[in-house]
């Protein structure tokens, strides 16, 4: 019996207090973890592959509800012009025409023509711009309005070296352009 006993002590002393040993300890108790929690899950559906997703849908608003998705099916109103007012895309063919600038025109009178049809956010923001730096020279099709609402429009004007697009504000039925984006065609 003393070479068993000793045979047990050096496992202990030495084989369990190593590192070899806590990693055995360690894997045999993860093994013990993972069988008893198959056991108290149960059967497993050997159709439903290794996806535990549900087979319907998880709905979380009531089907009468309505839609909620990204895209409206409302109409979008029509924008609204006070009377004696222009319409938007008057509007941004007159910006679209300031913009573009006349040859020789001061930066002062590029931007007194710009200022009439321009919010005070945009006049603020085109201080200091100079109508040299306006990359195209005509404009090459109609104006293409995007309504969004009933006091805000995107205006899309074709120019010779790409695209104006404007967004117009009408808080009061005056259109007046709000911001200026220009992309390469």
């Amino acid at each position: 019996m003393t070479i068993v006993r000793r045979a047990i002590e050096f496992l202990f002393r030495r084989l369990l207090r190593s590192r070899l040993g806590a990693a055995l300890g360690i894997a045999v108790l993860v093994l013990g973890v993972v069988g008893t929690a198959r056991l108290v899950a149960g059967p497993t559906d050997p159709a439903a592959g290794l996806s535990n997703r549900p087979a319907d849908p998880i709905t979380t608003v009531h089907p009468t509800t309505g839609d909620d998705g990204a895209i409206s099916t409302t109409a979008t109103p029509s924008p609204v012009t006070r009377p004696g007012q222009p319409a938007p895309e008057v509007v941004a063919a007159r910006f679209a025409a300031a913009w573009l600038g006349r040859p020789g025109q001061t930066a002062e009178d590029w931007h007194g023509a710009l200022r009439p049809l321009s919010t005070a956010d945009l006049t603020d923001k085109l201080v200091g711009a100079d109508p040299a730096s306006v990359p195209a020279e005509a404009v090459t099709g109609d104006v293409t309005l995007r309504p969004r609402g009933e006091t805000f429009v995107e205006a899309t004007i074709p120019l010779d070296d790409g695209q104006l697009r404007l967004e117009l504000l009408a808080p009061d039925g005056r259109w007046l352009v709000d911001a200026v984006d220009w992309s390469r065609g």
